[in-house]
């Protein structure tokens, strides 16, 4: 290796490593199937969260997600059955409210709530 390339693989490392003390990532896993979203566990700490929506239905689901009386919406598009994806988020306290926003799934049920606490 070139000295050049061992100096940007270090320098590269130190950005992307987490700082000393940092908190790591809660995470919560939502499992999407018709037509419910069940969640792994009800309520999460606040800060960093890595979401994993995993797809055991038959039909493409999604994720939305937003903190009741917010007005940001995190999402993960459309997953495909037996397919999963990842949503990393910092979360602030509070009551959120997660769907699917895919044709009528919510009506049909695929909603939850998640409540982070400080």
């Amino acid at each position: 290796m070139s000295r050049c390339l061992v100096v940007c693989v270090l320098v590269l490392s130190a950005l992307v490593a987490a700082p000393a003390g940092a908190a790591p990532a809660s995470r919560l896993q939502v499992v999407a199937k018709e037509f419910t979203y069940s969640l792994s566990r009800p309520k999460l700490k606040a800060g960093p969260v890595i979401i994993e929506l995993v797809n055991f239905g038959e039909d493409s689901h999604d994720l939305r997600l937003r903190r009741i009386g917010g007005t940001r919406t995190y999402g993960v598009g459309p997953v495909l059955p037996g397919r999963h994806a990842d949503l990393r988020v910092r979360l602030q306290p509070g009551r959120y409210r997660l769907w699917c926003s895919i044709a009528n799934h919510r009506a049909l049920g695929m909603r939850a709530t998640l409540v982070v606490r400080k």
